[in-house]
């Protein structure tokens, strides 16, 4: 089995609490004791340093060090020599222009799916760990070289899931169809909603929604599916798109 260890998160920050709040228990627990620093990849956010000192201040509450990569002369290095690492959320075309422009795609990979280091990101950090940014919801404000990410589970996330609200007159089109005009192009792989509040946990090929809040399924060529916290998609680590 793999030896990939990742805590994939919806949000950074949940309604009333504040940055990482809602989560902090679990990234004590993914990171453990074992983890002495963290190496943060802030390339989502346009102010690094101001990003840099948030996170910096949350994980040092929680007892572990924090180290910017971009404070570092050598990004790869950095990631070579790297605990666990963490990237935050932001803009997904942003940060995934970053990762190629640093030359960090393989290097992040080999870390964390050869080498075992956990990866935890938020946001955008998630939906960098996935095949592809192709079911993000930023604007695509700078142009990476391609929208392959770094594919550390073989299917796509949508962080901050958004149901339908039936109370609102908005007539422009739901999270829901989006998915489902993504399923409409072919050999596209699942795509996990994830809500608010909610985080997938990776161990190796074991898979386990996390969390306060529910996902949404989204399997091309099928109805949606709904799943409470604690559900197992391990099934989804094994077969990226069961309807190839």
């Amino acid at each position: 089995g793999s030896p990939r260890r990742l805590l994939l998160v919806s949000n950074s920050t949940l309604h009333g609490g504040g940055y990482l709040g809602h989560c902090q228990q679990h990234i004590q627990s993914f990171l453990g004791q074992k983890v002495k620093r963290v190496l943060f990849i802030p390339y989502a956010l346009h102010d690094r340093d101001a990003y840099a000192r948030t996170a910096r201040e949350k994980f040092e509450s929680l007892g572990y060090g924090l180290d910017s990569i971009h404070e570092s002369c050598d990004p790869v290095e950095a990631v070579r020599k790297s605990e666990a690492i963490f990237i935050g959320g932001g803009n997904t075309f942003r940060l995934l222009k970053a990762l190629y422009d640093n030359c960090l795609i393989h290097e992040i990979r080999k870390r964390v799916l050869e080498d075992g280091i956990p990866y935890m990101g938020s946001s955008a950090g998630t939906n960098v760990a996935t095949v592809s940014i192709n079911t993000t919801n930023d604007m695509p404000i700078v142009y990476p070289p391609s929208l392959q990410a770094l594919g550390l589970v073989p299917f796509n996330i949508n962080p901050h899931y958004l149901d339908p609200d039936v109370k609102s007159t908005h007539m422009g089109e739901t999270r829901e169809e989006r998915i489902r005009q993504y399923h409409e192009e072919p050999n596209t792989p699942p795509v996990l909603g994830l809500r608010e509040g909610a985080m997938l946990l990776v161990e190796g090929d074991k898979a386990t929604l996390q969390g306060v809040t529910g996902a949404r399924l989204f399997l091309r060529g099928k109805k949606p599916t709904e799943h409470e916290p604690g559900t197992d998609f391990s099934f989804l680590l094994i077969d990226s798109n069961p309807l190839n």
